[in-house]
Formats: C-alpha cells, sequence, structure tokens
C-alpha cells in the first residue's frame, strides 16, 4: 500500500489506497444433509486518484503489480466525475468492538455441528421438511491511506446461519427461515430453530382473509422485507441531491407518526454492520434520520455531501466498486407494545413475516406490494391459521404517519437491520 500511495503521488494530485485482506469458511447444507465446505481467502485493492481534477479509479483483486493499478486509474481518470472534495486527512476514530478472536477459534466441525442440530430439532418438530442454509464464519482487515496523511485500519470478525425450510403439502408449499449475524461466535441452535418452528406451528392451519382494508402487524422481518427499502433510498443523499427523495424538502417537519424514530449507527458493538470508519476513512458516528417521526438529516458520503454543499455523515460505502452512500445498522426504536397485546386489539387482520416482491412498487415514492410468502390471519384477537393466495399493497409514508403500535421485541435481522414490531390500523389486501 506504502509504495502504490506512493508512486500515484507522483502522477496524480492526491490519491487513496483501499486494501481489503478476507478469509471465510462456509458449510452448505442442502435437502436436510451437509452439501459442502468451502474455505475461501481474498485480497482486494482499490485505487482512488484525482487527476486534472478528475477521478479515477481502479481496483483489483489477488497479487497485481502497483504499477498495474496506478496505470489503471490513469486510464480512466478523463472520464471521471469533477472532484469537488478533499480526502480525509489524520483524525481519530470512536472505540467501535467489530472483532472477537473466539471467532477465529471455532472448528469447523462445530460449525457443521450448529447446522446439523438446527435441521434435526426443525426435522422432529415437522418431518417431511427439506432445509438448506449456510453457516459461516471469517475475519477481514481493511486499511485505508490517503495523501492527505490519513491512515485507518481494523480487523473484524464476522459470524452468520442461515437457515430456511420448505414443507409441501398437497401442492401447497410453505417457507420458513431465520437468519443470524454478529461479530461473535454463535453456538447456540436453540433461538434459531425455535424461530423457524414457531414459524411452523402458526402455519399448521390455513385461514382465509377477504378483499379489503384491514390492520396488519409487520414483525421484525415483515418490516424489514417490506418497509425499509423505501426509507434507504429517500435518506440516500444522492437521491436527495438527484430530486428524487419524496423527503428532500421535509427536514424539520413531522412526516411519520410520533412514536418512530429512525437511526443509523455503526457504532454499536459486535454487529456486521458496525466499522470505527466508513469505506472512505471518514469517522463513524450513530445519525439519526428521524426522531419522534420529524424528518433530521440524510446520509452522505464524500462526494454527494460536498455536491449537497454539507459535510460526509460517514456513510462511503464501496460495496464493490467506488464509493457511494449507504447505511451502516439501521435501527427503529423499539416500543412498550408485547406482540400479544396487539394481536388481542385486533378483530380482524393480518401479520406478515415474509412479503415476496415488496420492493417491485415504485419505491421513490414510497410504495410497496407484494405476495404475502409468509402471514398469519387475526381473528377475535388470536391467530387463526396461515394465509394463501394474499397479496397487499401500501404506501410506506402513510403507513407510518399513522402507527397503532411499536413492539417491545425488536431484533436484528442479518445483522444489519434492528427493529421491532409495528402495527399499522390499515392496509390493502387483496385475496382469492
Amino acid at each position: 500500500m506504502e509504495e502504490l500511495l506512493k508512486i500515484a503521488r507522483k502522477s496524480a494530485e492526491s490519491a487513496e489506497v483501499f486494501h481489503m485482506v478476507s478469509r471465510r469458511t462456509t458449510a452448505q447444507f442442502e435437502a436436510n444433509r451437509l452439501k459442502q465446505i468451502q474455505t475461501r481467502e481474498g485480497t482486494a485493492t482499490a485505487l482512488r486518484i484525482v487527476k486534472n481534477g478528475r477521478v479515477g479509479f481502479a481496483q483489483a483483486s489477488g497479487n497485481i503489480k502497483d504499477q498495474d493499478v496506478l496505470n489503471m486509474a490513469l486510464e480512466t481518470s478523463p472520464f471521471g466525475y469533477q472532484v469537488n472534495f478533499l480526502f480525509p486527512s489524520f483524525q481519530s476514530f470512536p472505540q467501535v468492538e467489530v472483532f472477537d478472536p473466539q471467532v477465529e477459534g471455532v472448528a469447523i466441525k462445530d460449525v457443521v455441528s450448529l447446522g446439523e442440530n438446527i435441521i434435526r430439532e426443525v426435522c422432529a418438530n415437522t418431518p417431511g421438511i427439506l432445509c438448506e442454509g449456510s453457516l459461516s464464519r471469517g475475519t477481514a482487515t481493511l486499511t485505508i491511506d490517503n495523501t492527505s496523511g490519513e491512515h485507518a485500519s481494523c480487523r473484524r470478525s464476522s459470524f452468520s446461519v442461515s437457515m430456511d425450510g420448505m414443507l409441501i403439502r398437497d401442492g401447497d408449499m410453505l417457507y420458513v427461515g431465520d437468519i443470524r449475524s454478529s461479530c461473535r461466535p454463535i453456538i447456540d441452535h436453540g433461538p434459531i430453530s425455535g424461530e423457524i418452528i414457531r414459524q411452523l406451528d402458526l402455519a399448521r392451519k390455513n385461514a382465509t382473509i377477504g378483499t379489503g382494508i384491514f390492520p396488519v402487524i409487520f414483525t421484525p422481518f415483515g418490516v424489514a422485507g417490506a418497509l425499509l427499502a423505501p426509507l434507504i433510498s429517500a435518506f440516500n443523499g444522492k437521491t436527495v441531491l438527484d430530486g428524487a427523495s419524496p423527503l428532500k424538502d421535509k427536514i424539520g417537519q413531522q412526516i411519520f407518526d410520533k412514536s418512530f424514530s429512525f437511526h443509523d449507527d455503526p457504532t454499536l458493538p459486535f454487529q456486521p454492520g458496525s466499522t470505527p470508519f466508513d469505506d472512505e476513512g471518514v469517522p463513524a458516528r450513530k445519525n439519526t434520520l428521524v426522531n419522534a417521526g420529524m424528518v433530521e438529516q440524510f446520509y452522505y458520503d464524500l462526494h454527494t455531501a460536498a455536491l449537497a454543499g454539507t459535510n460526509s455523515t460517514g456513510n462511503g460505502n464501496r460495496n464493490g466498486g467506488m464509493p457511494s452512500p449507504s447505511p451502516h445498522a439501521l435501527v427503529i426504536d423499539p416500543g412498550h407494545t408485547p406482540l400479544d397485546e396487539m394481536i388481542k386489539n385486533i378483530k380482524e387482520g393480518l401479520i406478515i413475516e415474509q412479503l415476496m416482491g415488496a420492493e417491485q412498487g415504485n419505491i421513490l415514492n414510497g410504495d410497496f406490494s407484494g405476495n404475502v410468502l409468509l402471514g398469519y390471519k387475526v381473528e377475535n384477537g388470536a391467530i387463526a391459521g396461515r394465509v394463501k393466495d394474499t397479496m397487499v399493497y401500501g404506501n410506506v409514508y402513510q403507513l407510518l404517519k399513522d402507527i397503532t403500535a411499536i413492539g417491545n421485541d425488536s431484533r436484528w435481522i442479518a445483522g444489519y437491520v434492528n427493529t421491532p414490531s409495528i402495527c399499522c390500523p390499515q392496509i390493502s389486501i387483496a385475496s382469492k
């Protein structure tokens, strides 16, 4: 990295080197059996330069000559965007715990055993179900250096478990599953198999719901799958800058229910989305996007922040290429209402666990629609059974403007979203 930065400095006004070394071992299961175990090691180097006021960029995997990387970046620079920002200089970063050495010490046989135990319990509860999934552990070391004197480096660990189940009976297909991620080892199979079994038990009976407008409870999985995509887009500084966000001129306005608060917080310990700095070397910080229903701020990387006349919020994420605004770890503040109490207060309605195709609506406008992949009818304050052939559609801003209750059941979904259940008084439902 030092040599690459040194030669880049001679050819460009400024430069930044991003370097990552990673190692991950994954055990994959299919049809209730271990399918394969893979270990992958990777090295990625990215160079961003400023030449004649324009950005040049190159990225390479594995071992590659420094001069070759520089030549690729120089070749792209005449076509790059006009630079309007400076690379960050030396600064301090928050202490964020994202590495646990115990992850490296977890034997692969124990990873396999974890998967087998989950499948064993699920199959014992529901004979005939077919489970597939992946369990992985890994580490990564990230380093960023630039010609402004910045040096940022951290080591991360990760452990993830994803398990899905499919049950086919009389031509009916039922999908269930759970996913857990952490920077620490996941050693207890109980919460994962327990969540899948809970879904299976609630889905043993079938129920029907008519077409119309009904109250709906979005579980944490339902919130993450149906409601977040439009919000992520709307609060993106680039979308705001392009004038495409419906919230572009709503800073300081009450747009959501007062019970709704929404943050991006990469400073939380041992979460996969947490980090002491973003992929541009800007210190990470908690950014409150919505405070008690009021739009408070948007999130930016260096480039979009400069165009907007503001500062980066520490949300420059590469996602395999040039940095762009992206959230780290999204958190919706929990409420005080137990899920059972939400259910008891509904005469007829729907619980949504998983929605298929929710992102096919007009996301920029906040619209969503999709088929209920996993959901349950609520009748007279109790769960009556699983619904099939049911579609829901609505608008995120309308739903979150009038919230009946927010649950006290917050949980992490895949380590990047922490949300409770949310009960909305009315949503359009279409059923065969």
